[in-house]
């Protein structure tokens, strides 16, 4: 599956219909959640005949408005968080087993329409909604060109509230494969905050921090938000402010990291990387910012992404030891984290720590390669589709600004 997505253009009562249609959709969720909370959902099945029973009923009459396929995909995201609920009970994870929660309102929110309740005009640039709701055409703004796909190939079309507006993202059944020379080379990647990241080979590639660098402005934004009376018109706009500030950045260093991945993976045969658990690295709050402003959890995401594309076997190692082991003769060096030279007492060997333990992690990865075992265990974090998160950056004539209609 890849995701196109494109932003989309209408009125504002337009927008305001799509906003009721955001807020059916989370309603249906969270009357599921409730349902199966008072034991009368018990299955997928249960969930699904849920929706036809609000539906039906007469004391939520705006629920019939939304189209019946749209009522199914909220179910399939709420028995979701349930089953995802009941995996990691069954395998005793500790801590928090993420028990279902009721979703509350959020500027960024979505609904889910699958092969009916829209329809895309001939040239495929317009998309109409023909749910109840009366939401009408709009229009399609962005760089991507769906003339390349049949209309049966379009399996979902999922309309996404954000601070900067509404955008449209078509998933289609369509599988990448993109074709790669051989270049003989082997790499393991091991990342840091002072640095992005060090491979084997030595080179280090510059943390850009993009929070650190628009933090002033951030910052500047809150206190603005903090001054607004709550409810008031102005505390809308300053918040709206501040997301598209908060937006920004965000968009930012997910394209900086996919396409930093993506050279990654077109120059090199393997990669190795560190399995490394960012939840509980973020219980350092002296560190919790700088870690997640790195991503380095989205840089794994999209190394396997374009790994499965090119034909690239990537490979997440146990992080322990690499930074300890010499990477010449194996002895055990002990280090402060502010030791920043790695000197074996041992063998006499000298190296950058970054660099000594991504030699570790490519020996350790390549170890598991050869093992039957590791060979199924090669993308170890799962099939994790990028294109169902990530964002479609707009064209150039696109990003002019379009006077909305009245």
């Amino acid at each position: 599956m890849i995701v196109y997505e494109m932003k989309l253009q209408g009125t504002k009562s337009q927008y305001r219909r799509l906003d009721e249609a955001i807020r059916t959709g989370r309603f249906v969720r969270n009357s599921i959640i409730k349902s199966w909370m008072d034991g009368q959902i018990k299955s997928r099945k249960d969930a699904y005949s849920y929706c036809k029973v609000l539906s039906d009923s007469p004391e939520f009459p705006w629920v019939s408005k939304l189209n019946s396929m749209a009522r199914q995909a909220q179910a399939e995201r709420a028995w979701a968080s349930i089953e995802r609920f009941y995996r990691n009970c069954r395998q005793k994870l500790p801590g928090k087993k993420g028990f279902p929660k009721f979703k509350k309102y959020q500027v960024r929110a979505s609904v889910e329409y699958k092969t009916s309740g829209w329809k895309l005009s001939e040239d495929k640039r317009y998309l109409t909604f023909s749910d109840k709701f009366e939401a009408g055409t709009f229009k399609l703004w962005g760089s991507r060109n769906l003339h390349f796909y049949q209309l049966k190939q379009i399996k979902r079309v999922r309309v996404i509230r954000r601070h900067d507006g509404y955008y449209a993202q078509f998933v289609i059944d369509h599988t990448r494969e993109e074709k790669k020379e051989l270049t003989g080379k082997q790499t393991g990647l091991d990342v840091g905050l002072n640095y992005f990241y060090t491979d084997c080979s030595g080179t280090q590639i510059e943390n850009p921090r993009f929070l650190r660098k628009d933090e002033g402005k951030i910052k500047k934004l809150q206190r603005r938000l903090s001054r607004t009376q709550k409810g008031s018109q102005n505390r809308k706009k300053a918040r709206n402010r501040l997301g598209r500030a908060h937006l920004k950045v965000s968009r930012r260093r997910n394209d900086w990291v996919c396409k930093l991945a993506q050279h990654v993976i077109q120059s090199n045969d393997f990669v190795a990387i560190e399995n490394l658990r960012i939840r509980n690295m973020l219980k350092n709050h002296k560190l919790a910012k700088s870690i997640s402003d790195a991503a380095w959890y989205r840089f794994r995401e999209w190394l396997e992404y374009f790994g499965r594309i090119y034909g690239v076997p990537v490979i997440a190692v146990e992080p322990a030891y690499t930074s300890v082991d010499c990477s010449n003769c194996g002895e055990q060096v002990v280090k402060t984290l502010s030791t920043r030279t790695h000197r074996c007492q041992h063998c006499g060997y000298v190296a950058d720590r970054d660099k000594n333990a991504a030699i570790n992690i490519l020996k350790s990865a390549l170890h598991k390669l050869s093992n039957t075992v590791g060979q199924t265990e090669i993308n170890a974090s799962g099939e994790i589709d990028l294109c169902l998160s990530g964002e479609t950056s707009l064209s150039k004539s696109t990003r002019r600004k379009r006077k909305p209609k009245q």
